[in-house]
């Protein structure tokens, strides 16, 4: 290194250590890549989802014991405050590389001398060793980083909380709509073996046909191939509430009447969206992502300092002497003092390369912030389009169900008038069958958009 670029390093160096620069850059919030607004949503007075408590939003008092039990025994929660125990203690060994560590030595030599002796030496002393003084923020950089990580960790588990909660409520409305299909299906399939019981008296009686016969036998093995999917989607759903709540549940709480059970889920059926300025303040994952951020804002003021000395000190106080019956005699006292200045001069582009990778670490943390907004914004939005949509589609279909039985009773009474076909009757079964299906299906997405909005508007965790 040429001696005019040493004397403007030094220069640098005195001007860092008199005026106490900061090296770390400051940090600004970078703008929401976001709207002002979610489309299509209306101003809406009450309390915001995220100031809700999970108690409050859901009134079904077993689905809260679910939770509850979840939230005690879960793995990935646990795994989660463990994540956040290992980041605390990251964080304390970062600062506690801030201040000096005092310790104890003792030390015995004995060497041969050239004159055929032996010399000896004992020392006992207290002091530092090798304490770094933080001059240019290094030290305090890495703290800072640590600081923002475990931070981060604290938020993880507050947004791993949060679908832990949807996702139990998610699978406990699927576990009602699968007891009402299962009910609706038997329904089906008692009343299609009497229709068959009815047929194959006719067929035997030769009023109708074989044809009507092998149509009625049809439909009767739909109807059991219906009910054993569902009896397997029951005991699928079943198992994911028992890992989600992370032991098994009692039966009796996984007993629910199948008729209306998911009309009686006790769901609240509207929060206000808020702004998108909201889930900055709201959303746990945003603010995990943000704390990430700040972290790797931090590391580029570590690296940035590492093109500076580091100025160490070694320090102690004791006794020394050549016999150890004298170590502590009056007159021993000794004492050292070592500081020591490592200056950067060449390391083949090492500290340069470092703080290269600070700062694509740094936007590497905006990008992945953007992005944590975005998805926000869109589960959001999603989940206000849903809140749009899915009420009036359950509206209609809910009268499509309607008409369809109306259909049946009239096909049926003209059947047996003999003016409509059996055909015709079988037909008006299997669109009966088909819309009651469908209107638990509307139902459970209705109900389980609303979880979706709580949970994407950061319900289930109040500070």
């Amino acid at each position: 290194m040429k001696p005019g670029r040493i004397s403007k390093l030094l220069a640098a160096v005195l001007a860092a250590t008199l005026g106490g620069c900061a090296l770390t850059p400051n940090y600004q919030r970078p703008e929401a890549p976001v709207a002002a607004a979610y489309p299509g949503a209306s101003a809406a007075a009450g309390p915001l989802a995220a100031d809700i408590d999970w108690q409050t939003f859901f009134s079904d008092a077993r689905l809260r014991r679910v939770i509850d039990l979840a939230l005690r025994n879960n793995r990935d929660l646990r795994i989660a405050l463990l994540n956040i125990e290992q980041a605390r203690a990251q964080y304390d060994i970062r600062r506690s590389d801030q201040l000096p560590t005092l310790g104890v030595s003792a030390a015995a030599s004995r060497t041969p001398t050239t004159s055929g002796g032996i010399a000896s030496s004992y020392s006992v002393a207290l002091g530092l060793t090798a304490w770094e003084i933080d001059f240019f923020g290094r030290i305090a950089s890495l703290k800072d980083a640590a600081l923002a990580q475990y931070l981060a960790t604290e938020e993880s588990r507050k947004a791993t909380q949060i679908s832990l909660i949807g996702a139990v409520a998610s699978v406990w409305l699927s576990l009602l709509a699968d007891e009402e299909q299962i009910d609706i299906t038997r329904q089906t399939l008692a009343s299609r073996e009497e229709s068959v019981k009815l047929v194959r008296l006719r067929f035997d009686n030769g009023v109708t046909s074989e044809l009507d016969l092998r149509q009625a036998e049809s439909l009767v093995e739909a109807a059991r191939v219906a009910l054993s999917q569902w009896l397997r989607q029951r005991a699928l759903d079943q198992n994911l509430l028992t890992l989600l709540a992370g032991q098994p549940l009692p039966p009796e709480w996984l007993t629910v009447s199948p008729a209306g059970a998911l009309a009686g889920a006790g769901v609240m059926a509207d929060v206000p969206a808020g702004l998108p300025s909201d889930l900055l303040a709201k959303r746990p994952d945003i603010r995990a992502a943000e704390q990430q951020l700040i972290a790797a804002n931090a590391n580029i003021g570590a690296a940035r300092a590492a093109f500076f000395p580091r100025i160490s000190l070694t320090t102690g106080v004791g006794t020394v002497s050549n016999q150890l019956s004298g170590l502590f005699a009056s007159g021993s006292y000794g004492w050292t003092f070592a500081p020591q200045l490592l200056l950067p001069l060449f390391d083949a582009g090492r500290n340069q390369a470092g703080l290269e990778s600070a700062r694509a670490g740094r936007e590497l943390a905006v990008a992945q912030y953007d992005k944590s907004i975005q998805s926000a914004f869109r589960e959001v939005a999603d989940a206000l389009a849903g809140r749009t949509t899915l009420s009036e589609q359950l509206r209609a279909q809910q009268a499509q169900a309607d008409a369809e039985a109306a259909r049946l009773r009239l096909t049926d009474l003209r059947y047996r008038s003999g003016v409509a076909s059996h055909l015709d009757l079988l037909d008006a079964q299997r669109a009966l069958f088909t819309a009651r299906q469908a209107v638990i299906q509307v139902r459970l997405q209705q109900l389980q958009n609303q979880v979706t909005l709580y949970k994407a508007l950061g319900g289930g965790w109040k500070e």
